[in-house]
């Protein structure tokens, strides 16, 4: 069987507030997540959610226990090391679209290919476009952020945040800034673009109708993680069929 490309083992954060008082923000998470699959974290606003993908996307580091990407411990590694395999692994989807004002959807989406090999860089003007492409925005490739929708908006950062294939996509609230139909379409798009690519997917949000289109669920409540009621999903989705 293959190594999952994710796993935690017993994760702890915590932080150290200004009164010298300690805030634990995760409890002993274990999680494995497989390649090519889709996971989904639900919790509350201040459950510790963003954190965790933060922890998973290299940007944070475990107070306790021990990360492993694709069966390596991530503990000891240099910033430099970090920042390496953090942008040759991972690609990053927020709620808020964070475009480039006065940069055109294919300069938007061909910003992170400067940080690549020499091929990307010479080429990523036809990377980008044709990963525009394939997000439905093939005929909008030198429109400005501010001439797009809210769910053009969220494709060009979907294909901004794919533009060099990344291995696994942390996907934060992806939906939530969007209404209910322009959202799922957006997850119609990602989720069909992480099959083809066989990229694994990890999302985090407060809405079960979006967690129930994963393949495994979760919920994380004051910082633990544990299966999240298939009740809850079931109803969820229900729901969505009905809307």
């Amino acid at each position: 069987m293959d190594e999952p490309v994710i796993s935690l083992r017993a994760v702890d954060r915590t932080v150290r507030l200004p009164d010298g008082s300690d805030l634990r923000i995760l409890t002993g998470v274990d999680l494995d997540i497989a390649r090519g699959e889709h996971v989904a974290v639900v919790g509350r606003s201040g459950s510790g959610k963003s954190t965790l993908l933060n922890l998973m996307g290299l940007l944070d580091s475990p107070t306790g226990g021990e990360y492993l990407l694709d069966g390596r411990s991530v503990a000891g590694l240099s910033a430099r090391a970090t920042a390496k395999l953090r942008g040759a692994t991972f690609g990053f989807v927020f709620q808020q679209f964070n475009l480039l004002p006065g940069r055109t959807a294919t300069e938007n989406t061909a910003s992170p290919l400067f940080y690549g090999s020499t091929r990307e860089f010479l080429q990523r003007k036809r990377i980008a476009r044709d990963m525009l492409d394939r997000v439905g925005l093939g005929g909008r490739v030198d429109a400005m952020p501010e001439t797009l929708s809210g769910g053009e908006q969220q494709r060009v950062a979907l294909a901004r945040s794919l533009v060099r294939r990344p291995r696994v996509l942390l996907a934060d609230e992806p939906t939530g800034a969007l209404d209910v139909d322009t959202g799922s379409a957006v997850m119609d798009v990602l989720e069909e673009l992480v099959r083809d690519d066989g990229t694994t997917l990890v999302t985090i949000t407060h809405d079960l109708s979006v967690a129930a289109r994963a393949d495994r669920r979760f919920r994380l409540d004051h910082g633990v993680l544990s299966p999240l009621d298939a009740d809850a999903v079931a109803d969820a989705t229900a729901h969505r069929e009905t809307v």
